[in-house]
């Protein structure tokens, strides 16, 4: 079980100089966040290994990444088939889930941006944008890598 750290909403927090007196953000979102500084070695990596498949099961809620990490299911086998040595199928596996790297990155900026507030505004749709143009640019770079791949193995 995790250990429970003493942290009530109406309790005020102790001082912190240089912030007006107030926490850092960190303590006031997560009151896990101090515990999980102090940890170390394999216990670190152990509770980091659970944000981080906590994380996997968040984007799995999301259509687009759902619909990437199926594809990758079959491209990443493929590509050790059709890639000619070693160089070529790191660069096609690679593209493949660099896509769903940045497919999660997108989704995080999304829903920390959604999290700000519901009303529009024109710094907000401009971050999700960026976030939408950076999906863009990887399908873009994976669609480029396979094809030459292909081109190279049937055409050439």
């Amino acid at each position: 079980m995790s250990e429970q750290i003493p942290f009530s909403a109406s309790s005020s927090p102790p001082s912190h100089p240089g912030t007006g007196g107030h926490p850092p953000n960190d303590e006031l979102v997560n009151p896990e966040a101090n515990l999980q500084k102090k940890r170390k070695g394999l216990s670190r990596v152990w509770h980091a290994t659970g944000y981080s498949l906590a994380g996997l099961r968040a984007g799995w809620l999301e259509t687009a990444f759902r619909q990437e990490a199926i594809a990758s299911v079959v491209l990443v086998p493929a590509a050790f088939w059709l890639g000619r040595n070693w160089i070529e199928t790191v660069l096609l596996a690679g593209t493949v889930i660099l896509i769903m790297i940045v497919e999660l990155l997108n989704t995080g900026l999304e829903t920390a941006i959604d999290r700000i507030g519901p009303e529009w505004h024109d710094l907000s749709k401009r971050a999700k944008d960026m976030g939408s143009a950076a999906v863009l640019l990887s399908l873009l770079l994976c669609a480029g890598t396979w094809s030459m791949a292909l081109f190279e193995k049937f055409a050439a």
